[in-house]
């Protein structure tokens, strides 16, 4: 399957409880920290992106000011 589930406790001992859960029902987890998750996120949207249309210097310097 290709798919993952993304699930954010609310407190460490629900973390734990649900760590313990996957791991005894033997589904792989792993733990990542915010960064990772926004990072993730981050990548998804530039995939998405159109990328076939050109923007000259000038209009993005224009934008930035």
């Amino acid at each position: 399957m290709g798919k993952a589930l993304v699930v954010k406790p609310k407190t460490k001992s629900d973390l734990k409880f649900l760590s313990d859960l996957l791991h005894k029902l033997g589904i792989k987890s792993s733990l990542v920290d915010e960064e990772a998750i926004e990072d993730a996120g981050l990548s998804s949207m530039m995939k998405e992106a159109d990328r076939t249309k050109k923007v000259s210097r000038k209009s993005v310097m224009k934008k930035l000011k």
